[in-house]
């Protein structure tokens, strides 16, 4: 199980590195999960012009090898174009790939081909049988190791619904992980920025570890009202040990049932 964690953008190195401290310590205790720490140079895909995007691939990457020296984590981050990938995959143990960018086939074949692990977020606007497509990109590339990410989907106007059903299709094909802070983002929804509903972060990582996924993805803040990217739906880094809690007790309640596979929609439905 991987848990995949750290506040949205970097800040400082202040919120870094106690988010970091924490997540270490954390992986200590909870020794069966596989921790990432997770945090981004830029957010390219902001709200509006004036909202903070972060230091930059320069800066921001030397935050990111410090905290991989400093507190023993593996390390992932977002990339938004072609020519970030490599500089980044110096530094970091997984790229990521933005739920926007997700049908954009020259990154997705520029991260499968730099050697390391790729986690695609599935973009909200795809049906869980398209990724498949996606996954075909990262094979032709040359990916060993890959994931998709569903972080809900599109319902109607500045808002997310999960559909859990995507877990189970696209397990039949790819490693799955689930976004639990995403998931409760709602686009756009406080007008020049995204608002949320942080409250149903614990209770999404309850059903989506029940129906079976492959991580968790979180995004965590010391204080997310304070946070200066997608605070609203940000877990406080003070639950992040009930909300690792919660992951252990499914996750060990669910594999003692029958590990016979679960019913799939006809073809027909999920081509």
């Amino acid at each position: 199980m991987l848990i995949i964690a750290g506040p949205c953008v970097i800040e400082n190195e202040d919120v870094v590195f106690r988010v970091a401290e924490e997540l270490s310590r954390l992986s200590l205790e909870f020794p069966e999960f596989d921790f990432y720490f997770k945090s981004s140079f830029d957010k390219a895909n902001r709200s509006s012009i004036r909202s903070f995007r972060g230091p930059g691939l320069e800066e921001g990457l030397k935050v990111l090898e410090k905290v991989k020296k400093e507190f023993g984590l593996k390390i992932t981050t977002d990339v938004h174009e072609t020519w970030q990938v490599e500089p980044t995959a110096q530094v970091v143990d997984m790229l990521q790939v933005p739920a926007f960018l997700s049908r954009q086939t020259d990154l997705v074949l520029a991260c499968a081909k730099s050697g390391k692990p790729v986690n695609v977020k599935k973009g909200q606007f795809m049906a869980p049988w398209d990724a498949k497509n996606v996954v075909e990109k990262l094979k032709a590339g040359g990916a060993v190791d890959y994931y998709i990410t569903e972080r809900g989907v599109s319902f109607g106007y500045n808002n997310l619904v999960v559909d859990f059903r995507s877990l189970v299709i696209m397990s039949q094909f790819t490693k799955v992980i689930f976004d639990a802070t995403h998931s409760v983002q709602l686009p756009g929804g406080a007008g020049d920025r995204s608002a949320g509903q942080r409250e149903f972060v614990l209770p999404l990582i309850r059903a989506a570890v029940a129906v079976g996924c492959d991580g968790i993805f979180m995004e965590v803040h010391p204080d997310p009202d304070r946070a200066l990217s997608d605070g609203p739906n940000m877990l406080p880094l003070k639950d992040l040990r009930k909300a690792l809690e919660t992951i252990r007790v499914i996750k060990d309640a669910v594999s003692t049932l029958s590990s016979e596979p679960p019913l799939l929609p006809p073809k027909d439905t999920a081509h």
